[in-house]
């Protein structure tokens, strides 16, 4: 694994050099911003450290950790609050399963979780990746962080090139963590505040899909940061006007705004986005995968009908390289 960082610490360094220069305070402000959606994970495992380095060396504006609590309390950045289809938790810990027969983040100290090993995500059933091309199940080594580690990659790598890159982190079901006796919000609020994230201008959003939750940490833990309300079901959309109260921005699923093809096979676009820019919210919609395309001949097709004809502001991916490239094209 060191020799694998070590090399995307080089590529990123190569990648990064010669755009010194290119230093966006606030990149949200940019006509259209493309986010690296658990970092560069169409080509390495997800919310890895390596595939934060990769998708940092290609030119993004954000980078994503989903954000869960650890036993003792660690902000850990996957995806899920459970364990069992992105790491070997099974085979090291066999008996810390819980009734439901999954191993929650929450049951493992920091210290458990760092003997884990991570690997492409896959059915915990069949065994099989999800994404059958993506890097191979269950080769080299990969391991679990914490948000500290993270941000100090980004950090660091932002000092060392000279860039501005942000983050976009995500609280991830704060009312099971609740249930479990804890506030993850507080927790993570106090992590950001502490390197330096505590308004909108230091570069950092903050999503969440639960609304009572994120009006909670803009009014009741006081929270400055840009605030993204994500949504996934038809009803949020009615809920706009709302959202604007509290949140900077909404993000949905592409598929709320792109509707499918009409009786001359023209895309059909939904209202979402001009409801979302009436109300002064930025539309930063998920996930753009080159190899799950629903519909699309191409990749382009898609980003071309979702950031200039349907105008999302950004877009989450696992191509980052991708996209990055489209929007130079364009």
């Amino acid at each position: 694994m060191l020799r694998l960082i070590t090399v995307l610490f080089v590529v990123c360094f190569i990648g990064c050099k010669n755009n010194k220069s290119e230093i966006n305070s606030n990149s949200v402000n940019k006509t259209k911003v493309v986010i690296a959606h658990r970092g560069a994970s169409g080509y390495l495992p997800e919310h890895t450290l390596e595939s934060k380095a990769m998708a940092y060396a290609m030119g993004v504006d954000y980078l994503e950790q989903d954000i869960v609590l650890s036993k003792d309390l660690v902000p850990i950045v996957i995806h899920d609050i459970h364990l069992e289809t992105v790491t070997n938790v099974k085979d090291v810990f066999p008996n810390k399963k819980r009734a439901d027969g999954k191993y929650y983040v929450i049951d493992f100290t920091f210290e458990e979780l760092q003997r884990l090993n991570v690997c492409e995500r896959f059915n915990s059933e069949t065994k099989q990746a999800v994404f059958i091309n993506r890097f191979p199940l269950k080769k080299s080594k990969f391991k679990l962080h914490s948000l500290q580690d993270e941000i100090e990659l980004i950090q660091g790598l932002n000092k060392s090139t000279g860039k501005n890159i942000g983050i976009y982190p995500e609280i991830k079901e704060p009312t099971f963590h609740k249930n479990e006796g804890f506030d993850i919000s507080q927790i993570v609020l106090d992590v950001l505040s502490n390197y330096g994230y505590k308004t909108k201008n230091d570069n950092c959003i903050l999503q969440c899909f639960e609304s009572s939750e994120l009006k909670r940490i803009r009014f009741e833990l006081n929270s400055k940061l840009f605030l993204v309300q994500l949504i996934e079901f038809e009803e949020d959309e009615n809920r706009i006007e709302e959202f604007s109260t509290y949140a900077d921005g909404i993000g949905p699923w592409y598929q709320q705004i792109i509707k499918g093809k009409d009786n001359n096979n023209k895309w059909i676009i939904s209202n979402l986005v001009n409801k979302a820019h009436e109300n002064n919210l930025k539309v930063h919609a998920y996930t753009f995968r080159a190899d799950k395309l629903e519909g699309f001949t191409t990749f382009n097709e898609l980003l071309k009908v979702a950031l200039y004809d349907a105008n999302v502001d950004g877009v989450f991916t696992d191509f980052p390289d991708k996209v990055v490239n489209f929007l130079n094209k364009n």
